[in-house]
């Protein structure tokens, strides 16, 4: 029903629209009567009405613009010329058409309208025939009361839409009408009609809307950055409201650019049909989500490349009838497009259940045609392998069609769709059928991005291929760059990830030791890889401006941006670094990702490692830590021989776990506690000093025989010991595991588990 009513309302404001003009255009014709130009216009007005009314199922409308389109094909045939009778037969049709559509925007229906007076005065001129009381109504036309405003009656369901069919079918039924077009109030409470709630806006203005809005964000950035490097609260007051509004206006002209993808998706039912018939194939489409907006402009950018996708699915994807049946399946094939948002990009899919594409048969065509080499394609898994279909010149067509197999095709989706900062990426089961994705961001003038240093130079990376950032840690042994076949790599919670550093992606010298470097860990179709830049400053909302071509032909940047302090950012292309990068040597990569694949899958917790006292380290489960507080030490106080303190409400058990396990700490006015939150139950376990949180490898273990330790490890080229957390914990509260034994079952069998 919400896409009947929103019909109803384009309709509604696009017929007062054209009412308008059609009283100029009548006027002025009845002054140049031979005007073939004023003559189409109003003959494409009201044969406009008339078409989208029968559409809608409003009859009387529908009879009344049929009789005066009548009488406009004598005047554009030229049987007959404009006069004073028939300017006024015409102005009364268009003042009962205003009537006509006062009714449907109050109550959804025509109402009790009078046409028949307006339609014989019509007919009465065509035929040449002016009984005396037509006379005299065409001449002073009865005037029209104003209706009074009426309550909206329970809206009728209106009839499904249905797609014509190639020949024209007969004139429908009458049928309900759809619901009326929703209203609103204006400033002053009057009910706002639909023609006065919305506004046709040229292009060119909301692009230089946009442009305006782009100055604005970038002019309030280098205020927020000055307002926090000041001490002038009203300065800090002022930029949070500039901050403000700054966001809700670009917000709202951002909104204003939206379309819904159905506008690409309404030529589909036609490609679909056509190609379906040319290739033999039975394909039912169904379209899930056409009302997902995004920007205009990215709307004609993934028309070509949806177009593709969805030929390619009907051509190579969906099997003919025959095949079908005798795998099981319906005759008809089944195509679905869907859109929605996700992670502030729209998500859009094109599916099809057919017979799917085989990694092995991808494999042998990269082989054959020389992309690969058998050794490598062994190596690779087949998500791999279907990536593979996106090299140019890659086709599994078996011949050269009108529709397909000269291998050019899915390079090129994949170049359109990263060219506006998307992503594209195929998943595909044998005999199950194949889904193509395409990420978009929802509009390329404004993107939240992270913004880096490297050599010197800032570069903005976009935040939607971010997934998150990794400090190297010189203090341990084991978390540092290794190599793989002269491959740099990096262990992140057992895996081995690819690093690729940015000053050499870039052509330009490193200034920063390898070991200082920052891992930002991006995303980029299905690869994930580490890029190590220098420095990582801050986030920011960017405004993207085009490159030049000079610069766009090196191929590693998709734009240009100034950040807040006034410097001008180059913005990193993620994807064509990753192919430059990564795939420069493909044997290379393929061994890479065959022993990243390979490697043991280590497992790991991370721990907190705490200081407790005589050089003595400690480390305990992070997933056992509720939080970290500070207390006083004069807050202490002595219940039945045990320190406790008054936390949050409550009475808090606390252990000094230098005494716990047999040494001492400092003195000190200020007490560190680790608090351990389990069933409603909390104990504070003190300790001296917070060394850090690690990954902790379960396999490097060493067993210990000590009261209040399970065991020992190395981390940071330390040994540290591992707390055993329940002795702990029972030592500030033996009643801790009372209320439900099988905590207790749980913490122990952590500890042991964690030690062997």
């Amino acid at each position: 029903m919400e896409d009947i009513d929103e019909i109803v309302r384009e309709f509604l404001v696009e017929s007062h629209e054209n009412l308008d003009q059609l009283d100029r255009d009548l006027v002025a014709l009845e002054e140049h009567p031979g005007s073939r130009e004023l003559l189409s216009s109003v003959f494409r007005t009201i044969h406009t009405i008339k078409g989208t009314s029968g559409f809608l199922a409003f009859g009387r409308l529908e009879q009344l613009t049929h009789v005066g389109e009548n009488l406009l094909v004598e005047l554009r045939d030229g049987k007959r010329s404009m006069d004073q009778p028939t300017t006024d037969v015409l102005l009364r049709m268009v003042d009962t058409v205003r009537d006509l559509l006062g009714a449907i925007e109050r109550t959804g229906g025509e109402g009790d309208v009078d046409v028949e007076a307006a339609r014989a005065a019509l007919v009465a001129v065509q035929e040449g025939v002016l009984p005396e009381a037509t006379a005299a109504a065409v001449a002073e036309p009865e005037p029209v009361a104003e209706p009074e405003p009426v309550a909206v009656p329970t809206p009728t369901p209106a009839p499904a839409a249905v797609l014509p069919t190639p020949r024209a079918p007969e004139p429908p039924a009458p049928a309900a009408p759809p619901t009326a077009a929703p209203s609103s109030l204006d400033d002053t409470g009057t009910l706002r009609g639909a023609a006065d709630s919305s506004i046709r806006v040229d292009v060119e203005l909301l692009d230089s809307l946009m442009r305006q809005v782009g100055e604005l964000v970038l002019a309030r950035n280098r205020i927020s950055r000055l307002a926090s490097s000041a001490q002038d609260v009203d300065l800090a007051r002022s930029a949070q409201q500039l901050n403000l509004i700054a966001s809700e206006l670009q917000e709202g002209v951002m909104r204003t650019r939206m379309q819904p993808i159905e506008h690409v998706w309404s030529k589909m039912p036609r490609v679909v049909r056509d190609l379906a018939a040319l290739c033999g194939r039975e394909v039912r489409l169904e379209m899930v989500g056409g009302d997902t907006e995004l920007d205009r402009g990215l709307l004609e950018a993934v028309k070509d490349p949806l177009t593709h996708l969805v030929r390619n699915a009907v051509d190579h994807g969906i099997e003919s009838p025959a095949d079908r049946v005798a795998t099981g399946k319906a005759p008809a094939g089944l195509l679905e497009l869907r859109a929605s948002h996700a992670g502030g990009q729209v998500s859009v899919e094109v599916r099809d259940d057919g017979r799917g594409i085989d990694p092995e048969v991808v494999a042998a065509k990269a082989v054959a045609k020389g992309l690969r080499t058998a050794d490598q394609v062994a190596a690779m898994s087949a998500n791999e392998l279907l990536q593979l279909l996106f090299l140019p010149g890659f086709s599994t067509a078996e011949k050269v069609t009108n529709v397909s197999g000269r291998g050019v095709g899915m390079d090129v989706v994949r170049t359109r769709i990263e060219s506006i900062g998307g992503t594209v990426d195929v998943e595909s089961t044998v005999g199950a059928g194949t889904v193509w994705r395409l990420r978009i961001p929802l509009t390329l003038a404004i993107m939240p991005s992270l913004s880096v240093e490297c050599s010197g130079d800032l570069y903005a990376l976009p935040q939607v291929h971010v997934v998150e950032l990794v400090a190297l840690d010189t203090q341990r042994s084991d978390a540092g760059v290794e190599y793989v076949h002269a491959a740099p790599v990096y262990r992140l919670r057992g895996e081995l990830l690819p690093l690729v550093s940015l000053a050499g992606a870039l052509g330009v010298e490193a200034t920063t030791p390898e070991a200082e470097s920052v891992i930002a860990v991006v995303q980029a179709d299905q690869q994930r890889f580490g890029l190590l830049v220098d420095r990582v400053l801050t986030t920011e909302e960017i405004v993207v401006t085009p490159l030049a071509s000079r610069l766009k032909a090196i191929g590693v940047y998709s734009g240009a941006t100034v950040l807040g302090d006034g410097r001008v950012a180059l913005i990193l292309d993620v994807q064509a670094i990753a192919r430059r990068s990564l795939v420069r040597d493909p044997e290379l990569a393929a061994r890479v990702a065959a022993e990243s694949r390979a490697a043991v899958k280590v497992q790991t917790e991370q721990v907190l490692v705490a200081g407790i006292g005589g050089g003595r380290r400690v480390a305990m489960p992070l997933a056992s830590v509720a939080r970290l507080e500070h207390v006083r030490a004069d807050q202490v106080e002595l219940v039945g021989g045990r320190e406790v303190v008054q936390y949050r409400g409550t009475i808090l058990p606390l252990a000094r776990l230098d005494r716990v396990l047999g040494t001492y700490a400092r003195e000190s006015d200020e007490l560190l506690l680790v608090v351990y939150t389990r069933a409603g139950r909390s104990v504070g376990l003190v300790v001296e000093e917070i060394v850090d949180i690690v990954e902790d490898e379960v396999g490097r273990h060493s067993s210990i025989d000590d009261a209040g330790l399970t065991g020992s490890t190395v981390l940071g080229d330390r040994v540290t010991e591992l707390l055993d957390v329940r002795a702990a914990v029972l030592a500030a509260d033996r009643d801790f595991y009372a209320e439900d034994p099988f905590l207790a079952l749980a913490d122990t069998a952590d500890l042991v588990g964690a030690t062997r």
